[in-house]
């Protein structure tokens, strides 16, 4: 959006308000999407980031690491940092943590999830549960729990409940009573989610794992009874992607409390 343009369109936007055509909520939500499309771009022209996401759709980009320099994950940081935004980076290894943590830190390293965020806004909302079909799950959850810390919603954390025995889901239930929304990672044949979304009122989505022998097909098997899954609040996210399921689980219970 070109200066020129911009302007013109404020001032239709001032007119509209002083003529009692909108109101001051709908006025200010056009002023903030006009204003949040500002793209911070790196030294070397190589990190382009979006720091005007946060506006738009609630929270900040996200620093995907593999296929990045450690310069250029540090530079995105310090981009976020200066935009006063959390920062998280997913599916780092231990140099490119290393690297963060050397320029910043108060970066928090969780080596099981290969995430590193900073925390700079600690306001929490919602509630959001994460369960495990097995232990073996772990570490898709643990993405999945960074994320909404990082999204600042009150999470909990519960592993290894799948349907090998029931009665370890059913001991747990009734705290899941009051959640936004669930997130269900699990691998084998992917049932879990089925039979939690059939005790609970709330969105469920499902993260397949590829955790499981070799009719699992690396989770291509999770995934696809997920996809068919009868129970109507169930909805489902990449295999191993616990980032996405944290992240659509986040906005559900933010979007509930806005």
């Amino acid at each position: 959006m070109n200066s020129g343009r911009n302007e013109s369109e404020i001032r239709q936007l001032l007119e509209s308000l002083l003529a009692g055509e909108q109101s001051i909520d709908a006025a200010a939500r056009q002023l903030a999407q006009q204003s949040s499309t500002t793209t911070s771009i790196g030294s070397d022209a190589e990190v382009r980031l979006d720091v005007g996401r946060q506006t738009r759709c609630g929270f900040p980009e996200v620093v995907y690491a593999p296929g990045k320099t450690n310069e250029q994950i540090v530079t995105a940081f310090r981009m976020l940092q200066d935009a006063d935004q959390n920062c998280l980076a997913t599916r780092c290894d231990a140099e490119q943590a290393e690297a963060i943590l050397s320029e910043f830190p108060e970066a928090i390293h969780h080596p099981a999830a290969r995430t590193v965020r900073i925390q700079r806004h600690f306001e929490q909302t919602g509630k959001v549960a994460v369960i495990t079909a097995g232990t073996s799950d772990r570490p898709v959850a643990l993405e999945a729990v960074e994320t909404l810390t990082w999204m600042n919603i009150q999470n909990d954390l519960f592993i290894d409940v799948g349907v090998a025995g029931p009665q370890r889901f059913l001991a747990v239930k009734d705290e899941l009573a009051d959640c936004d929304a669930v997130v269900v990672v699990a691998g084998m044949e992917g049932a879990l989610p089925s039979m939690v979304a059939g005790w609970l009122s709330c969105p469920v989505v499902a993260v397949p794992t590829s955790v499981g022998y070799g009719a699992s097909f690396s989770g291509v098997a999770a995934l696809l009874s997920m996809l068919n899954s009868c129970a109507s609040n169930v909805t489902v996210v990449n295999i191993d992607a616990g980032f996405k399921g944290g992240f659509v689980a986040g906005l559900i219970a933010s979007n509930c409390h806005r």
